[in-house]
């Protein structure tokens, strides 16, 4: 089972992101602050769980946390700040929205950058360690998913109701054969063995 809190003294926030890999949409993030006696054994980073659990777990932890939001950064602003900014960002965009102050936040990863006074614990694989980061790694992934369902019915060609916009072979033969959409990432270029084509 996965810890419940860091510090029990202080509102955390869990923090991760969704969407980070994939050649195209937005990368989403959540942030998400659940009671300090919360139990829920089903919790689990979103990677092992299958997309029923997902949207069963989605349900609960936005009925059950105190406070929860999604933040949102798109393809156009990836390509002008780099994906990692861009996930930082989108973080940070989660954090903002919150209407519970968090006194910590809980980062999945290596990397982040300082939220205003908010001090923060970068965890590596922490949506397998922490129940808030697993919970906010599942909204963003769910989140995001629904986004790409979405898409998916205005450019049907690619075929992100089975890969959310990943690099899947039948992605990279997609892109060959029609070329990119507005939603597609330009700096994220794939080598021409992979592709066939040089996008540079």
């Amino acid at each position: 089972m996965l810890l419940p809190f860091y510090n029990y003294d202080l509102i955390e926030a869990g923090c991760d992101e969704a969407g980070r890999g994939c050649l195209a949409g937005p990368v989403f993030a959540a942030s998400v602050i659940l009671p300090k006696d919360y139990i829920n054994i089903n919790l689990n980073d979103s990677k092992k769980l299958t997309e029923k659990q997902r949207s069963l777990l989605k349900t609960e932890i936005i009925k059950d946390a105190i406070c929860w939001k999604v933040g949102v950064v798109d393809n156009i602003e990836i390509d002008k700040i780099n994906i990692l900014n861009a996930s930082i960002m989108a973080m940070h965009r989660a954090i903002a929205a919150m209407e519970v102050v968090p006194e910590l936040l809980l980062v999945d990863g290596n990397k982040f950058k300082k939220y205003g006074k908010i001090p923060h614990h970068c965890i590596i694989k922490g949506d397998g360690k922490y129940m808030s980061i697993a919970a906010a790694s599942i909204l963003a992934k769910t989140f995001r998913d629904e986004f790409m369902l979405e898409a998916h019915n205005i450019y049907p060609q690619y075929n992100w109701i089975q890969n959310k916009g990943y690099a899947t072979v039948a992605h990279r033969q997609a892109i060959m054969k029609h070329g990119r959409c507005p939603l597609h990432r330009l700096t994220f270029h794939l080598k021409e063995e992979q592709l066939g084509l040089n996008f540079s």
